[in-house]
């Protein structure tokens, strides 16, 4: 038996949305996007370089307003106001005159959640995402991998259910991406909140994701939608997989049409 899917069950609703950027010229970035994200479903965007993925996210967050079209966020309209998800962008945004712990609540801060409920919620955070022993630490102290958990740290703090994630492990070598993307599972297995990624890495989607949308080259559109019903916990290992390799070659397969 199929189970019918109410509006309590979508995180996040986009309904035929365009994006056009007006400022020193008109420029489509996106063009009739639709999806929908179901509470505690980890999805990826992955496309072109200016396919609109980091726009959508900024959509979705509330930071821009659709030129057409409409997204719910919990049953309400994202652009309504802001504060609906939490929202890591590429650069980690760190304050270099904040300690770890310091710069871990702020968001939460910002959004009203007092101090010392805020410091007491990291505290029991800090070990799970790496940085125990390091509360009193600067952020120029941290290795790159380690400041990558400081700032998911601080967008988990934020008492929302829904996370974007733009290029979180864009800038990491090659071995620290692996190791956080593992990482990143356990937590979102721990937590379970909805995630929104944005990334340039197939094997990444893939490893993360139950769902992936590939977008086509500006204006971005969703070209196709990938399921991924890979057995979690995802290793390594599984990369090599016959299923994982059929995912990745379909997926490459279209992007390479619109490169």
């Amino acid at each position: 038996m199929i189970e019918s899917i109410t509006m309590e069950d979508v995180a996040v609703d986009v309904e035929g949305v365009d994006y056009t950027y007006t400022q020193s010229q008109k420029i489509d970035a996106l063009r009739d996007i639709s999806f929908k994200v179901n509470t505690g479903d980890f999805v990826s965007f992955i496309g072109p370089s200016g396919s609109g993925k980091s726009t959508l996210l900024h959509l979705i967050s509330g930071l821009l307003n659709p030129s057409k079209g409409v997204i719910y966020v919990n049953g309400e309209k994202s652009f309504s106001s802001l504060g609906r998800v939490a929202f890591m962008p590429q650069r980690d945004t760190l304050f270099p005159w904040r300690t770890v712990e310091k710069n871990a609540v702020l968001g939460a801060e910002i959004l009203g959640v007092p101090r010392k409920v805020a410091f007491q919620k990291a505290s029991e955070l800090y070990e799970l995402f790496g940085l125990a022993g390091f509360e009193k630490v600067w952020p120029n102290q941290l290795s790159g991998g380690m400041r990558q958990r400081l700032a998911l740290l601080r967008t988990f703090l934020i008492p929302k259910d829904t996370i974007l994630l733009d290029e979180p492990f864009g800038s990491l070598d090659a071995l620290t991406r692996y190791e956080m993307q593992q990482w990143l599972q356990q937590i979102w297995d721990h937590d379970r909140r909805t995630i929104i990624l944005v990334t340039h890495d197939v094997d990444e989607a893939i490893l993360l994701s139950d769902t992936i949308y590939i977008l086509s080259e500006r204006p971005g559109s969703i070209i196709k939608r990938v399921d991924v019903s890979i057995e979690r916990p995802r290793k390594k290992k599984v990369i090599h997989s016959t299923e994982f390799t059929q995912i990745k070659s379909e997926i490459f397969q279209i992007l390479g049409s619109e490169i």
